[in-house]
């Protein structure tokens, strides 16, 4: 609240490999535009009401496991095993609970995440434009599903 306001804020920090809180905070300043992630971005209706435009980043599932086994093996030093059983029995279902649930709440759906590069373009088009004052970044609009083949033809 306090940045959305204007004020600086303090973040804290954490640790994924002992699954605390590191000793600390890091200064947040407030922005004309301010990035606000996570996978559980959407999920508080409090938070969904300060944000100004929401863009939910669809990434593969294989792409999603891929990716959450080499970083946990080679930055959070676990066995595959053990990432496996992990992503089986809590972050998939979880995902489908908590996850996938809160895309009903974006403006933007960007499918293939990063690999969307249509998608960027008019997404970081968007957000010049209200940089340079030019349009407002608010949306009372409809969720849209940004397609990559529509918007190249």
């Amino acid at each position: 609240r306090k940045l959305h306001s204007g004020q600086e804020v303090y973040r804290p920090e954490y640790c994924f490999v002992t699954h605390t809180r590191k000793t600390g905070e890091i200064l947040v300043q407030p922005k004309r535009i301010v990035i606000f992630e996570g996978i559980l971005a959407f999920y508080d209706p409090a938070i969904r009401k300060m944000i100004d435009l929401m863009i939910f980043v669809d990434t593969d599932p294989d792409v999603r496991l891929i990716r959450r086994v080499s970083r946990d093996i080679s930055e959070r030093g676990r066995s595959l095993d053990s990432v496996f059983d992990q992503y089986l029995k809590t972050v998939k279902p979880m995902h489908e609970a908590f996850i996938e649930p809160t895309k009903k709440y974006a403006h933007i759906i960007l499918p293939e995440g990063g690999f969307n590069r249509a998608g960027l373009e008019v997404l970081i088009s968007r957000l010049r434009l209200a940089l340079e004052g030019k349009s407002p970044l608010e949306t009372e609009a409809q969720p849209t599903v940004i397609e990559a083949e529509k918007i190249a033809d």
